[in-house]
């Protein structure tokens, strides 16, 4: 018999085959914890197949705001004999397993009991209600409140619809029955601290929800996409939501299609966007070589997944750095957002929107799998505080110099069908966009291309405890994880600069002074190659990366490990 502690987080994991409901089990303990006044941040990762294949999906529940997946897991549910040989070496000193008894049986002697679900789910009167009696199993484990989970399911199934008072009461039923299996297991985790709510409202989303959000409160017109994983839940998104009238989505046949039709929505006077994942950003060079040399505003995201080729497509990783920075021939350097958050993804979305059309051309945002597709409780994001940045737009004569030299401030991009003609131009062009080969346009256009970045100078950034010598400076998503290590080797007595830029290109000026002060920068990142620590390098700033790339987020016990070592080699 474990002995019940107080405990500010745990960690709750479901793990058997894809469509056995494990990211319905986690999302519903979630939700059910984010309605008690808890913070949440679930985590799934499955094989590219439809059905079947080895797959897990977790909540981490915890009194305060949740920066990572965790370490170890205190509460495993194993559907099958595969789950529990694979997961169960994660289980934490004091963690409890609970698995299937119809498919699984554990040898030896441990902390686990088997649960029958399916023929308690049937006495519920719901044959599927199982991972309603699961989940009572877990809650009781946890000392959780069932009221909590009682209120997701009166929410969830209040749909004014002819037996929705049956299917709640079976729902509770079933979650009695789990209740009591637990109980006579005599098997306990623990119990949380009692949560202290925000003051703040929430709303509980995804990365690419969030994301989407943010696009369309920013004014996103049109939206084209092709079904890629990890990005298709954005076009979906689209499809449901971007409807109001003038408002435009397609599904594309390939992503040339996508990047040819966002080029011509931003050259028509439309906030365009697409989403892709890293064989998307492949076919879409030329395009976004073009709308760079023509200046056009348009979005492209890029949700990373495992690569090259194929790769792990529903896998996470942060290898799309130099693509996406650098996705073009020629000289070429994109603007890149990449959210290290949930709530960052909101934000992201907006910025871009607004980016695109105040320096008139394409801009990257960055997400990930791992991102993407999991949940969080939010601030919900004040829309009447979101800016609709439009492009100035000329109304003079033909003759316009649309690409007049640079001094300091963009000269307007008229919109086709009014009264002044330009030519967008794919070639090297003057100032009004006819083709030249002329040695002084190169020199001077190439050097209008890069300069007007600088109008990119309001992305939100993080600097803490400027004056020590070895900052740790993570990307994307990352960030939580990264911030868990940073506070522990903190408190370990570390001296340690924490720099953060949602903005990757162009960097504020700020971070890149800090950068360039220090005497060793660590970069964690998701890759084999170091991306960002090697672009950092070339900025001369004393880069250094701890890599991992596993297809899974790094965990914070092992980062800190690994960034102390890093430290330990620059003592030396």
């Amino acid at each position: 018999m474990v002995q019940k502690v107080k405990s500010k987080d745990f960690v709750i994991r479901f793990a058997g085959e894809g469509g056995q409901g494990l990211v319905t089990s986690a999302d519903a303990m979630a939700r059910a914890a984010t309605g008690a006044g808890f913070y949440c941040q679930t985590f799934s990762t499955f094989p590219s197949q439809i059905m079947g294949g080895p797959a897990s999906s977790q909540v981490r529940i915890s009194t305060t705001p949740v920066l990572s997946n965790g370490d170890a897991v205190d509460v495993l549910v194993v559907l099958n004999q595969y789950a529990f040989d694979n997961h169960i070496d994660d289980l934490s000193e004091n963690g409890v397993c609970i698995y299937n008894a119809q498919d699984c049986i554990p040898s030896g002697d441990g902390n686990y009991f088997g649960i029958n679900a399916d023929e308690l789910a049937k006495e519920s009167g719901n044959t599927r209600a199982a991972n309603m009696v699961i989940l009572g199993a877990v809650a009781t484990l946890i000392d959780f409140k069932l009221e909590s989970i009682e209120n997701f399911v009166k929410d969830r199934f209040s749909r004014g619809r002819a037996g929705d008072d049956e299917i709640i009461k079976s729902n509770i039923v079933a979650l009695g029955l789990g209740t009591e299996v637990a109980k006579k297991s005599g098997f306990s985790v623990g119990s949380l601290d009692d949560p202290t709510a925000p003051s703040y409202e929430q709303i509980m989303i995804t990365g690419n929800a969030a994301l989407s959000l943010g696009a369309v409160s920013a004014g996103l017109d049109s939206y084209y996409g092709y079904p890629i994983s990890p990005a298709t839940t954005i076009l979906i998104w689209m499809e449901e939501n971007l409807i109001n009238k003038n408002k435009f989505v397609f599904q594309v046949s390939s992503e040339i299609e996508a990047i040819n039709n966002i080029i011509g929505a931003g050259f028509s006077g439309r906030k365009a966007m697409t989403a892709t994942a890293g064989p998307g950003i492949a076919l879409m060079s030329e395009g976004l070589g073009l709308a760079w040399m023509a200046e056009i505003p348009c979005v492209v995201v890029d949700i990373q997944r495992g690569g090259p080729a194929t790769g792990l497509p529903t896998k996470t990783e942060q290898s799309d750095l130099f693509a996406c920075m650098y996705p073009a021939h020629g000289d070429v350097k994109l603007p890149v957002i990449a959210p290290g958050s949930v709530e960052e993804c909101f934000y992201a979305g907006t910025l871009g929107i607004n980016w695109a059309e105040r320096y008139q051309g394409p801009v990257m945002i960055m997400g990930e799998m791992s991102l993407a597709e999991r949940s969080e409780n939010i601030k919900k994001p004040d829309l009447s505080k979101v800016v609709d940045e439009r492009r100035n737009s000329d109304t003079g004569s033909n003759g316009y110099k649309r690409y007049q030299d640079w001094d300091g401030k963009l000269s307007p991009m008229p919109i086709p069908g009014g009264d002044v003609a330009y030519v967008a131009n794919g070639s090297e062009h003057d100032e009004i966009g006819d083709t030249t080969h002329l040695p002084k346009h190169h020199i001077r256009l190439t050097e209008r291309r890069f300069a007007k970045l600088g109008l990119l100078n309001d992305s939100p950034f993080e600097i803490e405890n400027p004056e020590s010598e070895i900052a740790i400076m993570p990307w994307g998503a990352t960030k939580g994880v990264t911030r868990e290590a940073f506070d522990k080797l903190s408190l370990k007595g570390e001296k340690l600069t924490w720099l953060y830029s949602m903005a990757l290109n162009p960097l504020p000026s700020e971070i890149l002074d800090q950068l360039k002060r220090k005497k060793l920068v660590i970069v964690p990142e998701l890759n084999y190659q170091g991306q960002w620590s090697s672009i950092l390098r070339m900025e001369g700033i004393k880069a250094v990366s701890v890599t991992q790339y596993t297809g899974l987020p790094f965990k914070p016990t092992y980062l800190s490990d690994r960034i102390l070592e890093k430290i330990k080699e620059t003592e030396v």
